[in-house]
């Protein structure tokens, strides 16, 4: 299902752009640093879980590039050739992110075997045990920022950013306590079960990253509570009969609403049109940037007709 990011606070347009390209070079920062800081560590500790670290911070970089580019392209206006506009941009980013993580994750798995087949002591960790912490710190500021980011501009690419790196706090915790109990019991193996840990992690966030991309991709309707929401607002308004044949979809930043709304057969036109634009501006303040097309009907289906004069 297509997930939901209510706006909490209006921004304009201009706003919204300006937030979300800000979040973007904010998390490309983020992934340089800790690329640098974690190269560092994996020379001096030969860590293989810090490696994995390292490709997962790589990943990021890419990942964060892709979003930028992604995001210049959705928030380019709908022209002759996208009536639609461009948002769908977005997902496409989001599959060759997933694309990416799987082929990256098989690296570090191939690595892992290697490590496994010949151990070795791992050496610095104290090294490891700091930049882990460093980047930890590093991610929690950055995905505080996105959150806030998210909440004013509901936008799709940055939440799959920061859930990225929900996957990336995840994996520089799990480092640094791997480094410290191979430290600390001289087992070097625990340094190959974290990698394979992260590896594994990496995998599922890409299976996530791919279905809510393909959702987007292939039309998904909006989740049922969103639905009922649009149904309600419809079907409450005053002189509406009834309401049929919703259809929804979602691309980037706009929501795709369309339906029929069903009148008094004797109603004219004019009055229809007016109420039916009431209901758009009920619908748009519940679904802010959202694009809707109302088909006014003096019917329900399979109701009888009345006869023409």
């Amino acid at each position: 299902m297509v997930d939901a990011h209510p706006v909490s606070v209006t921004t304009t347009p201009e706003q919204t752009g300006r937030l979300m390209r800000r979040a973007a070079l904010a998390s490309m920062s983020v992934a340089v640093t800790l690329i640098a800081a974690k190269l560092v560590a994996w020379l001096l500790t030969g860590s293989v879980s810090m490696l994995s670290s390292l490709v997962d911070s790589s990943l990021d970089l890419v990942g964060s590039l892709i979003t930028f580019i992604a995001i210049r392209q959705a928030l380019e206006p709908a022209d002759e050739e996208h009536r639609f506009g461009h948002g769908k941009a977005e997902a496409l980013a989001g599959m060759t992110q997933a694309g990416f993580i799987v082929a990256s994750a098989c690296g570090v798995l191939l690595t892992i075997i290697d490590r496994f087949l010949h151990p070795q002591e791992v050496r610095e960790e104290t090294v490891g045990v700091g930049v882990s912490a460093l980047a930890v710190i590093l991610v929690l500021a950055l995905m505080a920022y996105q959150s806030h980011v998210v909440r004013r501009t509901g936008s799709i690419a940055v939440d799959a950013d920061r859930s990225h790196y929900m996957t990336d706090l995840v994996t520089n915790i799990s480092v640094g306590v791997g480094l410290f109990l191979s430290s600390i019991l001289q087992q070097p193996m625990i340094d190959v079960a974290v990698a394979l840990g992260v590896a594994i992690y990496l995998v599922v966030s890409a299976l996530h990253i791919a279905r809510t991309s393909i959702d987007v991709l292939m039309d998904r309707e909006l989740p049922d509570a969103e639905r009922q929401r649009i149904l309600d607002i419809a079907r409450n308004h005053p002189g509406v009969r009834n309401v049929h044949d919703l259809r929804t979809r979602s691309a980037g930043l706009t929501k795709f609403i369309q339906m029929h709304v069903v009148f008094q057969p004797t109603m004219s036109l004019g009055r229809a049109h007016v109420m039916g634009d009431s209901i758009e501006a009920e619908i748009l303040a519940a679904f802010p940037g959202a694009e809707v097309i109302l088909h006014i009907d003096p019917w329900n289906d399979g109701e009888p007709r009345l006869a023409e004069t």
